[in-house]
């Protein structure tokens, strides 16, 4: 499923591109932000896929938000890293509302694309703040 792998990291720079810009979700959502030559990001069902999750995250960001404040241990909200915080968002997005994605495959590939555009450190905090999510609303 190399195209969901793919749709996933969509919807991650879309997030992270809608915090950046200051909440402009309908710019974001439309990908005009995607460079002409990004011809792996073309194909209209990744972007509707990368649509959906990112427009879901958009609209339940209160409680995505509030999900992940209730996780971070000796961290705070406000000193996350964008990226880190974008990747959060996508996964506890899928975690809470896409109840027909198995938990294992929205946590590990949020943990992949934390080990490829995250910090050294980001798919362990990554890790244990969505297991701790998971546990809480459905482990």
């Amino acid at each position: 499923m190399a195209s969901r792998r793919k749709a996933r990291i969509l919807a991650f720079q879309a997030l992270y591109a809608w915090d950046a810009a200051g909440g402009d979700a309908a710019d974001v959502l439309s990908f005009s932000w995607l460079a002409d030559d990004s011809a792996a990001y073309q194909d209209d069902e990744l972007k509707t896929y990368a649509r959906l999750m990112a427009a879901g995250a958009i609209e339940n960001i209160d409680a995505i938000d509030a999900a992940i404040k209730k996780h971070l241990e000796h961290w705070s909200f406000e000193r996350l890293k964008r990226v880190d915080l974008a990747i959060l968002r996508m996964s506890v997005y899928a975690l809470m509302y896409q109840r027909d994605i198995p938990v294992q495959i929205s946590i590990d590939e949020a943990i992949e694309i934390a080990k490829e555009f995250g910090s050294e450190e980001s798919y362990r905090f990554i890790n244990g703040v969505l297991d701790a999510v998971w546990k809480e609303i459905g482990g």
